[in-house]
C-alpha cells in the first residue's frame, strides 16, 4: 500500500513543466518576472531568495523542477 502511495504523490518526469521568464524590475528582495513562452501581461512577484544571485533588469530566466536558473 505505501508503495502505491509513494508512486502516486512523486511527479512523473514527462509531467514537469518549463517556463520561460523576463526579469521586468527588481525591487528590493523581490522581482517581477513576466513569462517569455507564452503571450501575457501578468507579471509574478517572486522573492529573490528563490532566484539566482546574479539576476539583472532584463535578463532571462528558466523555471524548471521548482527551480529557476539563468539562461
Amino acid at each position: 500500500m505505501l508503495i502505491l502511495l509513494v508512486a502516486y504523490v512523486l511527479p512523473k518526469e514527462k509531467d514537469m513543466e518549463t517556463w520561460y521568464y523576463e526579469v521586468v524590475s527588481i525591487d528590493g528582495d523581490y522581482a517581477n518576472l513576466k513569462r517569455t513562452d507564452i503571450e501575457t501581461d501578468d507579471l509574478k512577484l517572486v522573492a529573490r531568495a528563490l532566484l539566482p544571485p546574479e539576476i539583472f533588469e532584463g535578463c532571462r530566466l528558466k523555471y524548471e523542477f521548482m527551480t529557476y536558473t539563468m539562461e
